[in-house]
């Protein structure tokens, strides 16, 4: 299938090749941000698809971590309601946690979580796209096919990186058969990691995973590279320091459930 001409034109004419880590959902999960960055292989570019904060009890420590590895960072729904902007029908444990969050942060770190770009947003000479829900909405939940299937319709571009969901999945269609893609791991406590070849004249809606608060049964910290020059996508997931990551949430007084979670990958 030929990719459609207002795709195309989107497109730059200049396409530098490059490895891009891809992070999301960190979610102020300190423990979580410095096992990925420590795993992650050599890479060019960092693309953050947003959720930086919320949940988590490390919300002015992991913006100062992010803030030096790149520009490209999508705002999250979190993000917008932890720093006072609209908010979102969030769960009773969702709603205290973002209400710490906004306390605990610091005056610059609130006005830097302000600034950010909503999606969709293109890094600088790439054909790809970068949102945290869906290219029609930072709230949007693409779970299944169903849900991903006007997003791939959608003339936003052939590749488009998402988070939100907290999986490590892929929505793909060449025009005919639409599929959904999870990567398959062998262990439950080691690093490990997952290819899927990126195939001509096929769009792409590709999800990282969460670093801070994976929710599709595995524990590990998750995330991914892209190599555009390989036209390879690579989903890893990396143990953490778990226990350190729920001492800090209970130490906080932030709800006993947000911290259990971690361990089951729920």
């Amino acid at each position: 299938m030929a990719i459609p001409k207002e795709i195309a034109r989107k497109i730059p004419a200049e396409i530098f090749l490059m490895r891009s880590l891809i992070l999301s959902d960190i979610h102020a999960n300190l423990e979580a941000l410095e096992a990925v960055l420590t795993a992650a292989p050599d890479h060019d570019v960092v693309w953050n698809l947003g959720d930086v904060v919320g949940y988590g009890a490390s919300p002015n420590e992991v913006i100062d971590r992010v803030q030096p590895l790149g520009e490209l960072i999508v705002r999250g729904n979190h993000d917008r309601a932890c720093c006072g902007l609209a908010t979102f029908e969030f769960s009773q444990h969702a709603l205290h946690a973002n209400r710490w969050t906004e306390s605990a942060l610091s005056h610059k770190h609130r006005e830097w979580l302000r600034k950010l770009a909503a999606g969709p947003v293109t890094p600088r000479e790439s054909a790809v796209s970068c949102v945290h829900g869906s290219p029609q909405g930072e709230d949007t939940y693409l779970l299944t096919l169903g849900d991903a299937l006007p997003a791939l319709q959608a003339p936003y571009g052939r590749i488009t990186f998402f988070g939100h969901t907290h999986w490590q999945v892929a929505f793909a269609t060449n025009g005919e058969n639409p599929v959904r893609v999870q990567p398959e791991y062998a262990l439950s406590d080691q690093p490990e990691h997952y290819e899927l070849q990126i195939q001509d004249g096929t769009c792409y809606l590709l999800n990282p995973g969460s670093v801070g608060q994976p929710r599709d049964r595995d524990w590990r910290a998750a995330f991914a590279v892209y190599d555009d020059e390989q036209s390879l996508f690579t989903w890893y997931r990396v143990p953490y320091d778990v226990a350190g990551a729920q001492r800090r949430i209970l130490d906080a007084g932030l709800p006993n459930a947000l911290a259990f979670r971690l361990e089951l990958g729920l």
